[in-house]
């Protein structure tokens, strides 16, 4: 054109503008088309302008098209081959899985295990496979097991807090199920029979939420586990009916175990502080005892975390607080209590065996006989509400005169 100082410029009202300065303005061709007036100048527009214009500003739309039809041809072709697709990324998964195995049994010592339907579980030299990786500087303590469906249906396992019950019986439960996804697992030796299911009532939980307490929620844990355990099922129960009464709890963990022996007999591991279950294993058959090994200097305590048959000797209960940094005047008014509290207990045992023959005393009452036979006598579906209640109130005179 000639023009010095030409511009092109834009703006949302106009789009895109040619911008000439009021002393070139004689100078504009006449395929220019003025648009806008200004002080300066004039703004012109062109059909070429126009044309580049509309192919700019529909540019974002176009690829928008573009891309949406490129994505949609790609799902087509990957729709064609998704079976070729599946199958390599199922294939990828187990190397995957079966190569992390490997890795982890070559780091680790973990041997092969020999897995079939025997129903026993016999493990030599058992380790956790986590809390040994935790260890620093120290080695983990390994430990025997065995299990099966006759004479080691329940092991029934004693000890002090901290003193490794948990990780022993928990180890277990994770070399049964590394077993059984075709790992190699943490042990000398492992001979595993199928378990169809693992169940668990470990730890101290709460839903408050929901209005159940820790007890509550322990209780509808082992109520699942009851209701839905096999014989060919592995049963972890750490603790159980701590969360009431000591007569209570006892009751309760006694009625468990008893519940699992007679009625379900799974492979069992149940970890208590309750020494007076210990005499479970000379009435049901198929309980075991085992306990945590303790040393005792005193009044302090080393864990020596080996389980070995056998009830614990004690609970060690106050050394253990010792331990967790409870003041020590504290400790020794616990120790003079505990003492006081044995003395007062005359004809308990060192174990503190508790007498289930007043239990079942409490559960089989003797009636006299005149309540027995006024009860024979009544005709209940001829009484009436009061002659009811005067009835009631006839056979408590005669217990009370009992």
């Amino acid at each position: 054109t000639g023009i010095p100082k030409l511009k092109i410029g834009f703006n949302k009202v106009f789009g895109y503008y040619i911008e000439v300065s009021r002393s070139y303005t004689d100078s504009v061709p006449d395929t220019f088309t003025r648009k806008q007036t200004l002080t300066t100048g004039e703004r012109y527009i062109t059909p070429e302008l126009k044309e580049l214009e509309n192919k700019i500003l529909g540019a974002n739309e176009r690829l928008l098209v573009l891309e949406h039809q490129l994505f949609s041809d790609l799902l087509t072709e990957i729709s064609d081959q998704i079976v070729r697709i599946q199958r390599t990324a199922s294939a990828v998964a187990q190397l995957d899985v079966l190569a992390g195995f490997a890795e982890a049994a070559l780091q680790n010592n973990y041997v092969l295990p020999v897995v079939d339907t025997s129903g026993e579980i016999e493990i030599k030299e058992g380790r956790h496979p986590v809390i040994e990786q935790m260890l620093k500087g120290s080695l983990f303590v390994p430990n025997d097991t065995l299990l099966d469906e006759d004479e080691n249906r329940m092991l029934l396992i004693t000890g002090p807090n901290m003193a490794g019950k948990s990780t022993y019986m928990r180890q277990n439960a994770l070399i049964a199920l590394m077993a059984q996804i075709g790992s190699f697992v943490p042990a000398a030796s492992a001979h595993l029979g199928v378990v169809d299911a693992i169940f668990t009532r470990v730890g101290a939980s709460d839903d408050l939420a929901a209005g159940q307490s820790t007890f509550m929620v322990e209780m509808t844990e082992v109520a699942e586990i009851l209701k839905h355990a096999t014989r060919d099922s592995l049963v972890i129960l750490d603790e159980i009916g701590r969360g009431t009464s000591t007569f209570d709890g006892m009751s309760i963990a006694r009625a468990v175990v008893e519940y699992i022996c007679e009625n379900i007999g799974c492979k069992t591991l149940f970890a208590t502080h309750y020494h007076e279950l210990t005499s479970m294993d000379q009435d049901i058959h198929g309980v075991k005892n085992y306990n945590i090994a303790v040393k005792k200097r005193g009044e302090d305590i080393t864990f020596l975390r080996r389980i070995i048959a056998g009830p614990a000797d004690d609970s060690y209960g106050i050394e253990v607080a010792k331990l967790a940094g409870l003041p020590g005047s504290v400790t020794k008014r616990a120790h003079a209590v505990l003492r006081q509290l044995e003395a007062n207990a005359p004809g308990r045992s060192n174990t503190m065996q508790l007498d289930f023959e007043t239990v079942e005393a409490y559960n089989n009452p003797s009636v006299p006989s005149e309540v027995v036979d006024k009860l024979h006598s009544v005709d209940i579906e001829t009484l009436t509400p009061l002659e009811a209640l005067n009835f009631l109130y006839e056979l408590k005179t005669v217990l009370d005169k009992e």
